[in-house]
């Protein structure tokens, strides 16, 4: 899956401009040092920059050094999240996470709550896989974009989310479908309608209705059942008769029942 660039703009002119602080910007830290106490403005400062140079994974700690040394600060509030924009942005997408689910922990009713959801959405989202592999992924990014829309509807990320919704959904219908070809091909019918029927029932606006309307017909004739078979290849004509996959069942349905 392509990185989900939209996080890049929405954040970091936050980062460079309304969470700007003075005070000394020393780079000197590191990821692994001993416990140094600082201010928070020095803190905070580190890891804006180290931000600004793409170290992401050292901002993500420095970020996460603000909260704990100065766990009642405003500025922990803010250190959170962008502690979880910053292991988005290095792919460290658990730690990601956690941190917006501790943001939303701490903060549920924070303005910037949205945006935390939005985090954990799309760092599911980012690890959907092929359709040869497992899926829960693939559920557990449609579950947080649906609770993000649930909660804060009219927002932009919400609108991005539903986009997102669509692609997750005709990816779980991938796996469907790639299930169901194998028990078809095994001539495990029944199985293989099953699948095919999950596809039609519970993914049927995604681009791989066609094709499972069609695998139906395929098996029904294989079972000996004509009229399941027609009933199916109905529903594909009138759906999508213009489809490569309606031809081929109604020549098959010309073939097997006349």
């Amino acid at each position: 899956m392509k990185m989900f660039r939209v996080l890049r703009l929405t954040l970091l002119p936050l980062a460079m401009t309304g969470l700007l602080l003075t005070g000394c910007a020393s780079t000197k830290g590191r990821k692994d040092q001993a416990y140094v106490a600082r201010d928070v403005e020095t803190l905070y400062n580190v890891a804006r920059d180290t931000l600004a140079k793409r170290q992401y994974k050292l901002a993500a700690a420095q970020f996460d050094e603000v909260e704990r040394q100065h766990p009642y600060s405003v500025w922990a509030r803010r250190a959170q999240l962008m502690s979880a924009y910053s292991y988005y942005v290095a792919q460290q997408y658990s730690d990601a996470i956690a941190s917006s689910q501790r943001f939303l922990s701490l903060h549920p009713g924070s303005r910037e709550a949205p945006y935390a959801y939005y985090v954990v959405a799309v760092s599911y989202y980012e690890q959907i896989s092929s359709v040869d592999r497992d899926q829960k992924i693939t559920q557990q990014a449609l579950d947080a974009m649906g609770e993000l829309i649930r909660r804060y509807p009219n927002s932009d990320y919400a609108a991005d989310a539903r986009l997102k919704i669509d692609l997750a959904r005709d990816h779980l219908a991938g796996k469907e479908m790639e299930v169901g070809r194998f028990y078809e091909k095994n001539t495990l019918y029944l199985a293989a309608i099953i699948r095919f029927r999950t596809v039609v029932d519970q993914y049927d606006t995604t681009s791989h209705t066609p094709e499972a309307l069609e695998r139906l017909v395929e098996c029904y004739l294989l079972l000996g059942l004509p009229e399941e078979a027609k009933k199916s290849a109905a529903v594909l004509g009138y759906n999508y008769p213009g489809s490569k996959w309606y031809q081929r069942s109604f020549a098959l349905i010309q073939k097997k029942t006349t």
